[in-house]
């Protein structure tokens, strides 16, 4: 016959990563739904427009950013404003028997030089606005042409440098692939600890005290013959604490525990009062700290009164003096102490 307690720290392990999946795998759709709707490969590696591609057929393929090299540009004595401030000038060239616009920024342009014999520029393709139609038609009069003229020689698609930006694409690529990385990351991680749950932190942690695994071994024996004290979440065994919530997993020896205590917590909205949620503190040697959240007032209560039997030297309740003697007990950390010897060395 089985018992339902058999495995049941590793089970709780697997089942509760295999509920943390599910955001990594959300984040990394949303990310891959962003980069194929918005072509996002195009503005991080725009393609290069050569003969016999024009800024329009660039368009009509789909291609939203390009770079290229374009000669004899012309200063249309126009410029775009943002907010009081020129955001661009306007020039014309010919490029492969056609006249195109290119609106280059201020940097380029060098506040608009009448002439510029050679650009290379990356830039996004924009199509007639009604700011380009005022510009024809200044421009048809400017070289004598009618608007019917200019309309038949200069291509309804210009190239605009401003609204390709290079610092807010570097941001958005920089929060793109550091995001994806760390989920992606995170999602290892989690099928890890599903295969082997003894390379969880719940079961690392033990390394503190011993063998991890002989450890988990000792604690999954113990909860499955005889548990001392059992709550919906909370385990107490001959030599064990055992946490098997959906907020964490945790196992502490009974015997490397100094101090617990509960924490209440009041959750209301605007002035209505909904309930209080108690949370169980447990700090253990080696610097170990454990939180068990949202329990029942008698259920931490039941498991700090039977902790407090099983180990006389464990401290109850939070108060300062007990602060300060784990604080003795426990010393300072040995990556702080690092870190206090190295500050001490340069100073």
């Amino acid at each position: 016959m089985l018992n339902e307690y058999d495995n049941y720290i590793t089970n709780n392990i697997k089942a509760f990563y295999k509920r943390r999946l599910l955001a990594p795998i959300l984040y990394l759709l949303v990310l891959l739904f962003v980069w194929f709707v918005f072509s996002l490969s195009d503005l991080l590696f725009p393609k290069t427009l050569k003969s016999p591609d024009t800024p329009e057929t660039a368009y009509r393929s789909n291609e939203e950013y390009i770079r290229g090299t374009f000669t004899n540009l012309r200063f249309t004595g126009y410029t775009e404003n943002a907010f009081g401030k020129i955001t661009g000038y306007y020039y014309y060239t010919m490029y492969d028997g056609e006249c195109i616009i290119l609106l280059l920024s201020p940097s380029t342009s060098e506040q608009g030089l009448p002439l510029i014999d050679q650009v290379s520029i990356t830039g996004k393709i924009l199509k007639q606005t009604k700011s380009l139609d005022d510009l024809f038609s200044h421009l048809a009069k400017d070289l004598n042409w009618t608007e019917n003229g200019i309309y038949n020689q200069v291509s309804l698609y210009y190239i605009s440098e401003p609204s390709y930006s290079l610092p807010l694409n570097l941001l958005l690529f920089c929060t793109f692939f550091i995001t994806g990385g760390l989920s992606l990351s995170y999602l290892f991680m989690y099928l890890l600890f599903i295969r082997i749950p003894l390379l969880s932190p719940a079961c690392q942690n033990l390394a503190r005290f011993g063998n991890p695994r002989k450890l988990l071994e000792m604690a999954e024996e113990e909860l499955a013959t005889l548990p001392q004290l059992a709550t919906e979440d909370m385990f107490i065994t001959e030599h064990f604490f055992i946490e098997t919530s959906i907020y964490g997993n945790a196992i502490v020896p009974i015997n490397e525990i100094i101090w617990i205590y509960k924490y209440s917590t009041l959750h209301k909205f605007i002035w209505y009062h909904f309930s209080i949620s108690y949370t169980l503190h447990i700090s253990a040697n080696k610097h170990l700290y454990i939180q068990c959240p949202k329990n029942m007032k008698s259920d931490i209560d039941g498991i700090i009164d039977y902790l407090s039997e099983a180990n006389h030297n464990i401290l109850v309740g939070f108060s300062e003096e007990n602060r300060l003697k784990v604080e003795e007990i426990q010393g300072t950390p040995m990556h702080i102490k690092k870190i206090l010897e190295l500050l001490n060395k340069r100073v």
